[in-house]
């Protein structure tokens, strides 16, 4: 059955396109999408029954058909997002816009339409009180005239003048009867309408609470995640730098080896050094004798001959000098024995380093 009758008693009064989707039936949580592409959403006025509709087709298939009632309430849930309940089709209809303008429009007009509703219920309802008091008073008024009638008149005058007021006000009853009868009628179908608005609106309240609760469950699992991730990053960032100061470490250890084996060959060297000047030292003592012993045969020799003086000047000089060297050697040998007992220390003290440094790796 088309939506909109041939005849086109309903005509169009807002028109826009939007994304429509449905609350799933079996969870009342999820979207189902209603179209696959972007949908013409119409607002309809039905003059002769004076009530809205919201009617979307896609293709030859409805997918809205939605009679909007004063109970009924559109919701923004995002800046492009918005819902109601259908509680007539049991179902929640969503709507997504291609822009916020667009939908402030169509809520402003949902509104518009919501009131509009609700006067054509008002105006209704006094029509129908209009009527039912009308008929109560009809109801009161007829036993009174007929009470005037045999007062006032014979029964010849009942025959020529009351009866036809009495068959008048007898069908005139008759019809406020039937008028009244069909307006408790009415009433009880709206009341049963009603009652059924009222425990398809809990329902559907009911699943909006539980899908509010279930986003504040998924916000507070994602705020979890989010949290969780920002503590990854942050153990990740602190282990790249421990990684990049242990590759520095290993840098620093591999040039403290090379350090290391260049100190253990300069020491080496200073050893080799160090015996030459000890076997050196052992001599002076050896020549000290000897400048000793040539100075006293020199002294002797002097007197003997004078030839020898040159000689006696030159062994002087050359003993002088030997003197010169070994007070030389001597400052020098403590200048290296200190030297080398500093640089001892020191290898001795960088040994110890590196053994603790190797026990902290």
């Amino acid at each position: 059955i088309s939506p909109v009758p041939p005849y086109s008693r309903e005509q169009p009064i807002f028109t826009t396109r939007a994304h429509v989707f449905q609350i799933d039936p079996s969870t009342k949580k999820n979207w189902v999408p209603a179209s696959k592409q972007a949908v013409t959403v119409s607002y309809f006025y039905d003059s002769t029954r004076n009530s809205y509709r919201i009617i979307s087709v896609d293709g030859a298939k409805v997918i809205i058909n939605s009679t909007i009632t004063p109970n009924m309430t559109f919701t923004k849930t995002s800046q492009k997002f918005g819902q109601w309940a259908d509680s007539r089709a049991n179902t929640v209809f969503g709507l997504g816009f291609p822009s916020e303008q667009q939908l402030t429009k169509f809520a402003e007009k949902f509104q518009e339409v919501k009131e509009a509703a609700k006067l054509a219920r008002d105006r209704s309802q006094e029509k129908i009180e209009t009527s039912s008091n009308h008929s109560q008073e009809s109801g009161r008024e007829t036993p009174s005239s007929t009470r005037a009638s045999s007062v006032n008149g014979t029964d010849d005058e009942k025959a020529s003048h009351g009866g036809p007021a009495e068959a008048h006000l007898k069908s005139e009853n008759d019809k406020l009867k039937i008028a009244l009868a069909q307006s408790s009628s009415n009433v009880k179908k709206w009341e049963t309408e009603l009652q059924t608005l009222r425990e398809s609106n809990a329902r559907l309240t009911t699943a909006l609470q539980e899908s509010a609760a279930s986003i504040e469950h998924w916000k507070k699992q994602f705020s979890a995640c989010k949290e969780e991730n920002d503590q990854l990053r942050t153990k990740i960032e602190e282990l790249e730098e421990q990684c990049n100061e242990i590759n520095k470490e290993k840098e620093r250890n591999a040039q403290l080896s090379r350090r290391l084996q260049e100190l253990e060959t300069e020491l080496q060297d200073k050893e080799l050094e160090l015996e030459e000047l000890r076997k050196q030292g052992e001599i002076i003592p050896q020549l000290m004798s000897e400048c000793e012993s040539v100075s006293q045969q020199l002294q002797a020799a002097e007197e003997k001959n004078k030839d020898l003086e040159e000689k006696v000047r030159t062994l002087k000089t050359e003993v002088e000098e030997s003197k010169h060297r070994q007070t030389n050697l001597k400052t020098e040998l403590k200048n290296f024995l200190d030297v080398l007992d500093g640089k001892i220390d020191e290898l001795h003290d960088f040994r110890q380093g590196l053994s603790k440094l190797g026990v902290d790796n």
